[in-house]
């Protein structure tokens, strides 16, 4: 039986391929490209670079800091954690094509000895006991059943006081999320937790809550504009359509409509181990 989350992503071997076309298209050189350029294609969650740059703040990471992305994707909030920090980034993800294109987009940037990604288990670690100052995950947990496992992990590889920020979509009170959304085209890969689920698997995981914030008006403001940019303009020549094919535009008005009825919520999480 094939995985619904690994059926959702894909496994496209010309992923970087196509979106190098598409950087093109929109008159860049591959050259002389910056982590900006990627954004509207790399950062592959709610509000994009700026909710990324905004959760890194509250990290207080720095140079000569290791930092741990768990579910990176193609890398984007890696390469912008590293690049404004100065810091080594190492991201995690299962899919082993989005690691692949995430490591290329890296060289693309110049940041590839600063940010390296390899495939592997949220559930199971690759890494060793306190080999991490800080640990991220954005948008990642909402294809995880198995959360607690995520979270333990998170703690294991994290050294005594370091920080883990969680920046994911929640299950709302309005009822159940409607598909297709980014993450799931089915029920059946999307894993929404309550925010008071979340805060018992946070402590249960030994970590202490320092802060948590609700972002979901600012998300479905975004999403509203976002899809309004695109009903009448049209979809731009680099986004996530490159990644998640024709549906993106769908998937975008269900976002917002999950928003607005309160299905779906966004929120961030700070928590120190």
């Amino acid at each position: 039986m094939t995985d619904p989350v690994a059926a959702h992503y894909g496994a496209d071997a010309g992923l970087a391929s196509r979106i190098a076309e598409r950087l093109r298209a929109a008159g860049k050189d591959l050259s002389t490209l910056t982590t900006r350029d990627l954004a509207a294609v790399d950062e592959f969650h709610t509000r994009g670079r700026p909710a990324t740059l905004e959760l890194a703040e509250r990290m207080r990471i720095g140079p000569g800091h290791r930092v741990l992305d768990i579910g990176s994707g193609l890398g984007g909030p890696a390469r912008s954690v590293a690049e404004a920090y100065e810091c080594a980034v190492t991201g995690l993800d299962l899919n082993a094509e989005f690691c692949r294109t995430a490591a290329e987009l890296s060289a693309w940037v110049g940041l590839d000895g600063r940010v390296t990604f390899r495939c592997g288990d949220a559930t199971q670690l690759p890494f060793d006991a306190a080999a991490f100052d800080a640990a991220m995950t954005l948008h990642a947990a909402m294809n995880i059943p198995a959360k607690d496992a995520v979270y333990a992990e998170a703690r294991r590889v994290l050294k005594p006081g370091g920080v883990l920020a969680i920046y994911d979509v929640l299950q709302g009170k309005g009822g159940p999320a409607l598909f297709p959304v980014p993450w799931a085209r089915e029920p059946e890969a999307s894993h929404l937790a309550t925010p008071s689920e979340m805060r018992e698997l946070l402590t249960a995981a030994g970590f202490a809550i320092e802060d948590e914030a609700d972002s979901s008006m600012e998300s479905l403001r975004w999403f509203e504009a976002a899809v309004a940019r695109m009903a009448s303009a049209g979809l731009p020549a680099v986004s996530l359509q490159a990644v998640l094919g024709d549906d993106f535009l769908l998937m975008a008005r269900t976002v917002t409509r999950n928003l607005a009825d309160d299905r779906i919520r966004t929120v961030t999480y700070i928590c120190r181990a």
